[in-house]
């Protein structure tokens, strides 16, 4: 069969089917008979293949698109934010994609699994399975997580006695790797001291079981513009340095002059930080903690106008109208189930300006929407890459009355 072109998750596609790791314009011979068939031989490659980079790909599901140049690659990635607008009846200038993956992604989450009842196995699940697929090195993991599988593995290995399936976030910070894991439950003091040990053998500067302390050598900080911010357990982090600078510089310059801006869905404040620098901002997240290591950040950097940092939760307590006189701006990066009750709010407001940053297109098409309905414009849409070789992508767009 001949592809025709690749799929939003990408697949490749020839007349319906799915064919995993082929590319448009390739003849190819494939294996099974429903929808998601198994490529088997490629008569005739695309001269936009190459060779992938990490012997794990086409076993370890972690990558999609290793086999792509980067050029189709990335236009590819814009065609995917196009046809989530054209979806929702909506049209806009497209910005080219932006390569955002810098040195790489400074957190990953590893899972370690028991492969076949006796072997541990730490690595990424392996294409569409359970399975995991062992790995030594990533070549999508910045240099600053150095250590971050041997590490993974040797708290794995503490924990094997307890027989369960473990979720292992490791991420790179300014004092070394901060851990944290899933899955263990409550410990038995031996297995907690078990694990104090081995955390200190992996040279964790600090290591949590679901949100809670086990072992810590110094509290682990991360620099946002140059601003320490303490990282709470499990934190959400940009993937890469790049792609929280690439963002950053987008929504600041969408803001432009305003100089009272809410900073909705705020995390640990990767925008209200950068936007304080020139005006005040109300930043507010449902989680608490991250609001708190907002704030302990605001307290100690110098510089800033203020910042009013709220713990609320903006799905079932979105900001009213009321709540939102007086902004010049709003910014909102919500979780990729978008922020529909929110955007309601918004889209009666007067304001001058929202700046929508989003890691899901379909769910910012459907915020945009309503928006449009309610007779906002919308500007160009900038889709940013950080998470390279996936079907993932993000955006940052801007509307004005």
């Amino acid at each position: 069969m001949t592809i025709s072109h690749v799929g939003h998750r990408g697949d490749g596609v020839s007349d319906g089917r799915f064919v995993p790791y082929s590319l448009p314009g390739e003849v190819v011979e494939v294996a099974g008979d429903g929808e998601r068939a198994a490529l088997a031989r490629i008569v005739t490659p695309s001269p936009d293949r190459v060779e992938p980079p990490c012997p794990h790909f086409g076993t370890c599901g972690g990558c999609a698109l290793q086999h792509w140049a980067s050029a189709p690659y990335l236009d590819w990635k814009r065609d995917i934010v196009a046809a989530a607008l054209r979806q929702h009846g909506l049209g806009a200038e497209i910005a080219p994609a932006i390569d955002a993956h810098g040195e790489g992604r400074r957190r990953v989450t590893l899972h370690a699994r028991r492969g076949d009842g006796r072997h541990l196995k730490v690595g990424f699940a392996a294409a569409r399975s359970h399975a995991i697929v062992a790995i030594d090195a990533c070549p999508l993991l910045a240099p600053s997580l150095d250590g971050a599988l041997p590490a993974a593995r040797t708290i794995a290995a503490a924990l094997e006695g307890i027989g369960k399936p473990l979720d292992i976030q490791i991420t790179a910070t300014a004092q070394g790797l901060d851990m944290e894991l899933r899955g263990a439950g409550r410990l038995a003091e031996k297995e907690r001291l078990g694990l104090i040990a081995a955390g200190n053998a992996a040279r964790l500067v600090r290591l949590t079981n679901h949100g809670d302390l086990v072992m810590q050598r110094e509290p682990p900080t991360v620099a946002v513009d140059g601003i320490r911010v303490p990282l709470p357990p499990g934190a959400f982090l940009q993937a890469t340095e790049a792609g929280e600078t690439v963002l950053a510089g987008l929504v600041l310059e969408a803001v432009g002059k305003a100089k009272s801006v809410a900073d909705l869905f705020c995390g640990i404040g990767p925008f209200a930080l950068r936007l304080a620098r020139r005006a005040k901002v109300l930043a507010a997240d449902s989680d608490a903690q991250a609001v708190a290591a907002l704030a302990a950040a605001t307290r100690n950097a110098s510089g800033l106008k203020p910042i009013r940092a709220e713990a609320r939760d903006l799905f079932r307590r979105p900001y009213l109208t009321r709540d939102l006189k007086g902004l010049d701006a709003v910014v909102f990066d919500p979780p990729r189930a978008g922020a529909e009750a929110q955007v309601a709010m918004l889209a009666k407001a007067d304001i001058g300006r929202i700046v929508a940053v989003s890691c899901n297109p379909g769910t910012f098409a459907r915020d945009a929407a309503i928006l449009v309905a309610a007779g906002w414009k919308l500007g160009t849409v900038t889709p940013v890459d950080q998470f390279k070789w996936s079907a993932h992508v993000e955006l940052v767009a801007s509307f004005t009355r």
